[in-house]
């Protein structure tokens, strides 16, 4: 099944957290902070104002930073997935 956001909106798959820590101490998961890197999957087409649709800034296959606390988590078939509006995106990892 496909998901098609709309509007202003990204469908992103969030990034594995890391294992362990710089150190080398392995962490379990209920240690692991949720990371804020993620995987655009998915554009809306943008947002409509006055007869022009506005440019999306990030496109598939590229990795962002994401506001922490924003989105909305999905499931679609066993995986997660979080929808965001594109403001909610700080930056492109390059």
């Amino acid at each position: 099944m496909n998901m098609k956001p709309l509007g202003e909106r990204v469908v992103l798959k969030r990034l594995e957290a890391e294992e362990k820590t710089k150190s080398g101490i392995l962490l379990p998961d209920s240690a692991k902070e949720k990371p804020q890197e993620a995987l655009v999957v998915a554009v809306g087409p943008g947002k409509e104002t006055d007869g022009k649709m506005s440019k999306m800034q990030v496109k598939e296959g590229d990795k962002v930073i994401y506001a922490k606390y924003e989105g909305t988590e999905v499931k679609l078939d066993d995986v997660e997935y979080i929808i965001v509006d594109q403001k909610d995106i700080m930056a492109i990892l390059e």
